[in-house]
């Protein structure tokens, strides 16, 4: 269905502050987190009347707070982050 592959996000509303998402990204699989996802899963939650402005997001990786602000068209997100790869690219 998709001969180039994509990236998709499912979203669960446990209630308007709250959600839950799981992140499928193309050439890596399921992911811990996608705070851009994470971002347009509040705005277009917003914009079909299912959550509030400010919501916490749960993800396998952690739990993201993302807050759209109405004054002046904003994302927000705050939230933990972690190393979770080291490596050394190879110089040519």
């Amino acid at each position: 269905m998709f001969p180039e592959r994509t990236n998709v996000h499912f979203v669960r509303i446990n209630r308007p502050d709250d959600i839950t998402m799981l992140t499928w990204e193309r050439g890596s699989g399921a992911t811990a987190a996608c705070g851009t996802g994470a971002s347009a899963a509040c705005v277009a939650g917003v914009l079909t009347g299912r959550n509030a402005r400010r919501v916490t997001v749960h993800l396998p990786g952690g739990d993201l707070r993302i807050e759209w602000r109405e004054d002046d068209g904003h994302v927000f997100m705050t939230g933990p982050a972690a190393e979770i790869f080291t490596g050394d690219w190879p110089e040519r």
